[in-house]
């Protein structure tokens, strides 16, 4: 941070202040600036590896539901999106595994656009109707329906604790949260992702009538993703570009080496990497995931607030330098141009670019660093106002990892002290694993798991 501004006089009490009263209020998940997962055009970055430029890939009126993988992951990101984390409250693993049958049906003939025959006479509608009469199979407005699973589902409920993928837990609570537990985590993650806001809520009407009794809902946060201004990446709340450089989704090998989970020995990680990841190499070791998980990944949801009020009264050149972008184009603090890479080797002592800026920590384009990529798939949130009258807004922060801690961890790992902290708050989500995909008609979420 470079100096005090009158945005800075009280505010550490301010904020302890603030979070106390959301959290009596039931503060949910925050979201930060989302970046459209597109397969747009790309680049090399300083270290050689590839990004691709967010380019709004337009998203199919309607996505393919069956596939190796799962969509909602690598598809084009929807305008709307809500997240709902649930708990199962079924005796047994086989009503576990009706379960998964049963939401694989009602996620299946919502992302077709089809509706369930009626029970008859006498019976309630069959559909809640907020789309019409009949919604249109062909136009589902890029509907999916994208479901994965919690550490919690692998206790001893139903003897699935042998299965759990390896790197699967509680989230981390890092030295800069203020996570209120009670909108943490979840035994399944639904992610309804639509670009029609009344897509969505029909959706998740659909999926909680149909498991109704065996699923409780846990946590739900709202998202949005705005338009590009006036072009390239989204801003996010902060008024930031956010999200300009994601791995080229159209590429199986990167794909295979960012996203997707594989059976077997997790890739190694040896100590100059882990120095360059400011860990431990013990804490990146080997670690063997189940048969089941291949086509897989890893799903972070990060609830992550911003104080705006306290942002807007902060000059802007303590903005640029605190993210190490420039606000009007998102071109880095050493470019002129949004889809340039930042020039590190050029600013070594951090003239341009300070050593502490965001884009810095998160990416520090080293030997070894480029391992740390995710894909990430964020959103925006609007919690209207908190007990104090303070706007409640911030970001839902998603990503979607091949390892959850050579990837995610160790950027959250760099991040920590930054200067942005003072600005932002991560008070809920979770750390969750997104089920390989559905392959087949006669196939169900969670089949390899629970068969």
């Amino acid at each position: 941070m470079t100096g005090e501004c009158p945005a800075h006089v009280g505010r550490r009490g301010f904020l302890r202040g603030v979070l106390g009263a959301a959290g009596a209020a039931g503060l949910a998940s925050v979201a930060t600036g989302a970046a459209p997962v597109s397969t747009g055009s790309t680049t090399a970055g300083a270290d050689g590896s590839e990004y691709t430029h967010p380019t709004h890939a337009k998203v199919p009126a309607v996505v393919p539901f069956h596939g190796k993988h799962q969509a909602g992951i690598t598809t084009p990101a929807q305008r709307a999106a809500t997240f709902l984390a649930l708990d199962a409250v079924v005796a047994s693993r086989a009503e576990l595994a009706d379960v998964f049958k049963t939401l694989t049906e009602a996620a299946r003939l919502l992302a077709d656009g089809g509706v369930a025959p009626s029970a008859g006479p006498g019976a309630p509608p069959s559909d809640n109707g907020i789309l019409g009469v009949v919604p249109t199979p062909k136009d589902t407005d890029g509907l999916t329906v994208t479901v994965s699973v919690g550490a919690s589902l692998f206790d001893g409920r139903f003897g699935l604790a042998a299965s759990k993928p390896a790197r699967l837990r509680v989230m981390d609570a890092f030295p800069d949260d203020n996570l209120d537990r009670t909108i943490c985590d979840g035994d399944l993650l639904l992610q309804v992702c639509a670009d029609e806001r009344d897509t969505v809520l029909h959706a998740v009407r659909e999926l909680l009538r149909a498991t109704r009794g065996s699923l409780t809902v846990r946590w739900r946060q709202e998202g949005f993703l705005p338009p590009a201004r006036p072009s390239g990446a989204p801003r996010n709340l902060l008024g930031f570009k956010d999200g300009t450089v994601n791995p080229p989704t159209a590429s199986a090998d990167a794909m295979g080496d960012v996203v997707w989970t594989a059976a077997g020995p997790t890739a190694k990680v040896d100590d100059q990497a882990a120095r360059a990841f400011k860990a431990r190499a013990t804490d990146l070791k080997d670690a063997v995931e189940p048969a089941w998980v291949a086509g897989g990944t890893y799903h972070v949801v990060r609830t992550t607030r911003m104080f705006v009020e306290f942002w807007d009264r902060v000059t802007l050149d303590e903005q640029e330098q605190m993210i190490g972008r420039r606000r009007d184009t998102g071109a880095p603090l050493t470019g002129t141009h949004e889809d340039e890479a930042p020039d590190y080797a050029a600013d070594p002592t951090g003239d341009a670019i300070k050593l502490d800026a965001h884009i810095r920590l998160a990416g520090p384009r080293t030997p070894g660093s480029e391992a740390m990529r995710m894909l990430r798939r964020p959103f925006s949130y609007d919690n209207g106002t908190d007990a104090n009258g303070t706007l409640d807004v911030g970001l839902v922060f998603v990503c979607f990892v091949q390892d959850l801690d050579r990837q995610f961890v160790t950027v959250q790992n760099h991040l920590q002290g930054e200067p942005l902290v003072d600005y932002i708050s991560p008070v809920g989500g979770g750390y969750f694993f997104a089920l390989p995909g559905v392959k087949a008609a006669d196939d169900w979420y969670a089949s390899a798991l629970l068969a």
